[in-house]
């Protein structure tokens, strides 16, 4: 993505500050980060659709806590992985050189302390949330990882407590359709964790990380995953049949939902690298239309 700096007398071996830059963006995973804090606008909205909060700074501080924590899990994540993607993806920034050890353990600790420090100019109960989360993450960073599916689970729910984060945020409770929603993103999410692992056998099992795929095989990984994803399918009813949504939440729930079952096909029939690869960056975006069902289901 970032072309390398090259000028008279410039240290070929360290990289210009356009491509540490670039590096250091691609490191924190934009996409998955803007996500995270749509997540807990999205939870906000859930738990309190009268949007009386709008004008607060509850919201621009919810979606900067989830993306700052975000950035900063991302960046340890990529610290400690910098072996298996120097196998498995050698163009990351770390092992393509791009953004050194020192940088990224700094931008963790930056975005760490600044992510803290918004869920704090929220209210008591997000900071208690939000260091939770942060600690869960810095525990699959480090060893959690190696533990394989109960690695998935930890990093599941990081990724569904910040629609958990916005109900507190907004309501200091958290109401039981955002409990739902926040589950169904835990079986989605570990379901694409398990599917990202048949991506990372090769340098998993380099490293004796025990997820689905290196212990059980990509066939035996490819129709776990398929089964979490199912599991999301089959809760995503459940709030209409409550009456916690509107009509207006069917026609793009029907889109995640069908997208997650003919992911689970093509998974299953199909569980090589490639074909994961492909795979987990489709279920990124079912995601996002996942987010969509919720935030339109509000209207009445």
């Amino acid at each position: 993505m970032a072309g390398v700096l090259i000028m008279k007398g410039h240290d070929a071996r360290r990289p210009g500050r356009a491509r540490v830059i670039a590096g250091s963006f691609h490191l924190i995973r934009p996409i998955n980060c803007t996500m995270m804090g749509l997540a807990v606008i999205v939870g906000a909205v859930l738990a309190n659709p009268s949007l009386s909060y709008l004008y607060s700074l509850k919201i621009p501080l919810g979606f900067l806590t989830g993306f700052t924590l975000t950035a900063a899990a991302m960046a340890i994540n990529d610290y400690h992985d910098r072996d298996i993607d120097a196998i498995n993806e050698p163009a990351r920034p770390i092992p393509s050189g791009a953004v050194s050890l020192k940088a990224a353990l700094f931008l963790t600790g930056l975005l760490s302390v600044v992510g803290l420090l918004f869920a704090y100019l929220t209210n008591v109960l997000c900071l208690i949330a939000a260091a939770l989360a942060w600690v869960a993450m810095m525990v699959y960073s480090t060893v959690g990882k190696r533990s394989g599916l109960a690695g998935n689970f930890l990093v599941s729910a990081c990724v569904a407590t910040p629609f958990l984060y916005g109900s507190l945020a907004v309501v200091n409770t958290i109401q039981p359709n955002v409990l739902l929603f926040a589950s169904m993103a835990f079986f989605s999410n570990t379901g694409r964790e398990v599917t990202k692992g048949i991506v990372d056998v090769k340098g998993d099992m380099s490293r004796n990380i025990k997820t689905l795929a290196v212990r059980l095989g990509e066939r035996k990984a490819a129709i776990g995953a398929a089964t979490l994803y199912v599991l999301a399918v089959c809760l995503s009813p459940i709030p209409l049949l409550l009456n916690l949504v509107s009509i207006l939440f069917v026609p793009f729930v029907l889109v995640t939902d069908l997208g997650l079952l003919w992911s689970s096909f093509l998974l299953v029939r199909n569980p090589s690298r490639e074909s994961a690869r492909r795979i987990k960056r489709i279920v990124l975006y079912l995601f996002l239309i996942g987010l969509l069902a919720f935030v339109f289901g509000m209207f009445r």
